[in-house]
């Protein structure tokens, strides 16, 4: 059995890690160096590091901050923001990284993620996917930092991005985002069901329960949390303890 992972995120916005709700009301979380190594060092198997306003801004994500957080962080890097094109993706993963997430880009130009894969391999390649849940019960993709509704029909968009190379799927659900309520896991378990990549949970997780539950009834391949960490509710190393506690294969 391959052992659930754990991932910090770090949003980042103006070179600080910030944490807000629903992708607003940011609040100053820390340090992104200090945080990356931190959680390295609580056991963390991956550390997420996505400057969440680069592509409203329209810039490139900051990739110095990745090669300063690589020097002591030895888990594989997973960044995202603002990647439009090959040349992001390369940047990203000579400065550190190991994945690259896209979401804008590629449902505008779902040829990158074909691209990339061909380049840099579909291990490479994480598909960022905000959704949020309509009023008839299904589910619509999200861009820009969550600020467009793109009208794309969530499975039909999955299921082009993995055709196309995408290795993993980083799921976010906007309507759980930063509410500590607990992740989507009906949805969670309908997408790992369905698709044969690995999938990472996000939005919501408020307790070690939560996270628990998304491994065993939404059989996600990996947690992603923020705001439990940030603000100290757990450590990394207490929730895998009580994964373990809970039957679940982690790395201690």
């Amino acid at each position: 059995m391959l052992s659930k992972r754990i991932i910090p995120c770090l949003d980042i916005k103006d070179g600080r890690v910030v944490k807000g709700i629903r992708f607003n009301e940011l609040r100053d979380a820390g340090d992104v160096v200090a945080l990356a190594h931190r959680y390295y060092e609580e056991g963390a198997d991956e550390i997420a590091m996505l400057d969440i306003t680069a592509t409203v801004e329209n810039r490139r994500t900051v990739a110095a901050l990745i090669k300063e957080a690589a020097k002591s962080v030895f888990v594989p890097i997973l960044a995202g923001g603002g990647v439009r094109t090959l040349s992001d993706f390369e940047m990203l993963l000579e400065a550190g990284a190991d994945k690259v997430s896209i979401n804008t880009a590629a449902v505008r130009e779902p040829k990158i993620l074909s691209d990339a894969a061909k380049l840099f391999g579909s291990q490479s390649v994480v598909l960022a996917c905000d959704t949020r849940r309509k009023a008839d019960g299904g589910y619509t993709v999200l861009v820009e930092g969550g600020k467009t509704d793109t009208g794309l029909e969530l499975f039909a968009w999955l299921k082009e991005s993995i055709e196309r190379g995408a290795g993993e799927i980083l799921l976010t659900s906007w309507d759980l985002d930063g509410t500590q309520q607990g992740y989507d896991i009906s949805l969670l378990k309908r997408v790992s069901e369905r698709f044969p990549v690995p999938l990472i949970a996000s939005g919501g997780a408020g307790t070690a329960e939560d996270i628990a539950a998304a491994f065993l009834e939404g059989k996600v391949d990996a947690a992603l949390a923020a705001s439990i960490f940030h603000f100290r509710k757990y450590t990394v190393k207490e929730v895998k303890q009580f994964l373990k506690n809970k039957g679940l294969e982690v790395r201690l």
